[in-house]
């Protein structure tokens, strides 16, 4: 079973495709999805990679977490799952 990761403070010229080959030597990947605004399509600094191995995630999280993107020391954690209003 797979795992989603958070990735924040991303640096806001990384593209998806940038997102994804930084995450790339970890293993794996499912699913890239970086967040954009809405009106002006501009990234709004974070985004998720979804690993088809957990083990894939740990690594990536112990390796860059915390680590400088062009200039952004990037947040690399295990996404939580969103809560739903009832």
């Amino acid at each position: 079973m797979g795992s989603k990761i958070f990735v924040g403070n991303l640096p806001f010229k990384l593209n998806r495709e940038g997102l994804k080959d930084l995450f790339l030597t970890y293993g794996k990947i499912t699913e890239t999805i970086l967040i954009r605004e809405r009106k002006t399509g501009k990234s709004k600094g974070f985004g998720f990679v979804t690993f088809a191995e957990e083990n894939s995630s740990e690594n990536a999280i112990a390796e860059l977490n915390k680590k400088k993107i062009l200039g952004r020391e990037i947040k690399v954690d295990f996404s939580t799952p969103e809560e739903k209003d009832e």
